[in-house]
């Protein structure tokens, strides 16, 4: 819902008395990217939008939980900078996460990503996020990839942990996640922004991209991690332009993360101040979807 009568200077916009329009919210996947959804949930705020749904895919699946379980832009931006500015505890967390013995580290053979991610979740996300999508504030799906099923798979209901652990098992970093008897990854591998799932959810639906793309000197040759990286990257656009030509939703918007790589997170502070215009955009974006539909409305 918008909301009306604010104090001059929040940013909200005036939509008259019984036609509050409505917005769903969609949050793609990119690793430390995804730190960008920070402002853009500021920018909901400040327009007094609370979402009628949220979806999200891999970081855009935590950052979703966050603002479906309550919490405001500015308490998900002050945890964030305060959790991963401190390399020292960071580090500290990620040691008691490590193989607890040489079996576990080298069972089934030697592996190069050794974290489980839902403990990982479970270490670093703020109390405020639940134990299940149940519990959470405003209504929330989450997607996953089943691997050896090949299809995506939607989540909204049951154990939240688990969910967003895998949709955000990122391969060769992750390991996958079992789940209803099925092995998950990274929920961007099928729909890396997944704005269809929030179709007749809203009047608008906001969608926000952070995949980004391959970024750097033409003349140098990519490392093999980056090559990985990038490949991954266009692949995922390439899902994404797709899914655009097919069912593209009212607002669409692409934060400047591009030069920021999927495991940047110790830059947060970096990723939050390049991304920031992102928050007038939004608010633009807004703005003129509810004009174009009240003169709609109106003809």
């Amino acid at each position: 819902m918008i909301a009306r009568d604010l104090p001059e200077g929040t940013g909200a916009i005036a939509v008259p008395s019984g036609a509050d329009p409505t917005f769903a919210v969609a949050f793609g996947g990119g690793g430390a990217r995804g730190l960008a959804h920070i402002n853009v949930i500021e920018a909901l705020d400040e327009l007094g939008i609370r979402p009628t749904a949220i979806s999200g895919s891999s970081i855009g699946a935590i950052m979703g939980a966050g603002m479906a379980s309550g919490m405001s832009g500015r308490e998900i931006r002050d945890y964030a900078v305060a959790t991963l500015s401190r390399r020292a505890e960071i580090a500290s967390r990620l040691w008691r996460l490590r193989p607890a013995s040489f079996g576990e580290m080298f069972g089934g053979g030697i592996r190069f990503s050794q974290f489980n991610i839902e403990k990982l979740l479970k270490t670093f996300l703020p109390d405020r996020i639940p134990e299940t999508f149940e519990a959470l504030s405003i209504p929330l799906s989450v997607t996953a990839t089943d691997f050896y099923g090949q299809r995506e798979v939607p989540i909204a209901e049951g154990d939240l942990y688990s969910a967003i652990a895998a949709s955000a098992a990122i391969p060769a970093l992750f390991r996958p996640v079992r789940r209803d008897d099925r092995i998950l990854i990274d929920g961007g591998i099928y729909n890396p922004v997944p704005f269809d799932h929030l179709k007749d959810k809203a009047r608008f639906v906001i969608a926000i991209d952070v995949v980004g793309g391959p970024a750097g000197d033409v003349g140098r040759f990519p490392s093999s991690i980056e090559a990985m990286f990038g490949a991954s990257q266009l692949m995922m656009q390439s899902i994404i332009a797709t899914r655009l030509r097919t069912d593209a939703p009212a607002i669409f918007l692409r934060p400047s993360v591009a030069r920021f790589g999927v495991l940047d997170f110790l830059r947060v502070e970096q990723v939050l101040r390049q991304s920031a215009g992102i928050k007038d955009e939004l608010k633009r974006a807004v703005d003129a979807a509810i004009t174009y539909a009240g003169q709609s409305d109106s003809s």
